[in-house]
């Protein structure tokens, strides 16, 4: 099976050259922006829902 020994560092760099081949140079920096807002987002999604269940001990999920 191809996929037994996970991601190596290679492979990275090949999807990255990939990405760069197809969206080209000028696209990157907005995609990167776009990725980290989404990244930040995410994040403090995350730690609202974190606050909401520690303020909630009845939520599902505690026991």
């Amino acid at each position: 099976m191809m996929l037994r020994n996970g991601l190596e560092p290679w492979h990275l760099l090949i999807v990255a050259l990939v990405v760069i081949m197809v969206f080209g140079s000028k696209k990157l920096p907005d995609m990167a922006r776009s990725l980290g807002k989404s990244a930040r987002i995410l994040k403090s999604e995350a730690k609202a829902m974190k606050a909401e269940a520690s303020a909630d001990p009845a939520a599902p999920g505690h026991s």
